[in-house]
């Protein structure tokens, strides 16, 4: 996946549950100048501020993993929402094109309905429900549009060793010996950031234009996983309790699509193989987690 000469990446968000990871593993490879920069350095909702740093580092890669991901939030913070998820990727897009840079955007499942009975895949139209599906779906827009040659990378159910997520708040629950109450009619696919980060980089250094879904594969519900979750910990799945959306309290500002699992068709079609079944990456996630508590 690495050439073999020097690429100067910029990465946004880098303190993110996938920015460290995209971070560490270019770290890795001796060929690459990394600038990694957080929201404390770079708000790429400032566009002054994103020129700047496109001008003066002169990345030959971008890979935005910034963004405003607190998805309740987002319907109060509307503002907010669409000039981080939307207004910055259009800088980002700006700063890409004037230095001759290739950006790799990070989208989400959440620009989907969830109505498909099926996997959605590429191709298929969009019709977010919340704002932060909406917001994230402009950002799409705006890079597709102005960035020539960007990758966009949907993906879904991001959890891993860093930041919170999915499997650290059930292993949290269980210790503590909470009600472990986990919607059974949301439908996904979980992604580790380790795996994802893998397969955005070698997008990014081949520089793979257009959309692309990249999720581990093996789609299942917040109930199933937390009882997966709880098997790789050597605990009893049992205790998970299946409950619906509506069931939540208090529910939820902002509405979920049902069905957000991803076909990975585009990386199917190119031969790319895909990332592993999420149980895997589970279990290395588990244990890193359990050694260092």
């Amino acid at each position: 996946m690495v050439g073999a000469f020097e690429v100067r990446v910029l990465v946004t968000g880098s303190r993110g549950q996938l920015g460290r990871e995209i971070v560490e593993l270019l770290g890795a490879a001796p060929h690459h100048d990394v600038l990694a920069l957080d929201l404390d350095e770079l708000d790429i909702s400032d566009r002054e501020r994103v020129l700047q740093v496109c001008g003066e580092w002169e990345p030959d890669l971008i890979i935005n993993t910034a963004a405003f991901t607190a998805v309740d939030a987002c319907e109060e913070k509307v503002d907010q929402a669409f000039a981080v998820n939307a207004l910055g990727p259009r800088h980002l897009a700006e700063g890409a094109r004037h230095g001759g840079a290739h950006l790799v955007h990070i989208s989400t499942d959440y620009v989907f309905d969830g109505k498909s009975p099926v996997p959605y895949v590429e191709w298929d139209r969009t019709g977010p429900l919340s704002v932060y599906g909406r917001s994230k779906l402009g950002g799409e827009t705006e890079v597709l549009s102005l960035a020539t040659g960007a990758t966009v990378v949907r993906t879904s159910w991001l959890c891993g060793r860093h930041g919170t997520n999915m499997v650290k708040t059930v292993l949290r629950l269980a210790e503590e010996g909470r009600a472990l109450r986990f919607v059974d009619d949301q439908h996904g696919c979980p992604t580790f950031a380790d795996d994802l980060a893998a397969m955005v980089v070698h997008l990014g250094i081949s520089r793979l234009p257009g959309i692309f879904h990249v999720t581990n594969q093996g789609p299942t519900t917040w109930y199933g996983f937390a009882r997966d979750v709880l098997d790789a910990a050597g605990l009893g799945p049992g205790r998970v309790e299946a409950i619906k959306t509506g069931d939540l309290v208090p529910p939820r500002p902002a509405p979920r699509p049902a069905n957000s699992v991803l076909d990975n068709a585009a990386l199917r079609l190119l031969g790319v193989p895909l990332l592993a079944d999420y149980h895997e990456p589970l279990e290395r996630t588990v244990r890193y987690l359990l050694s260092s508590s």
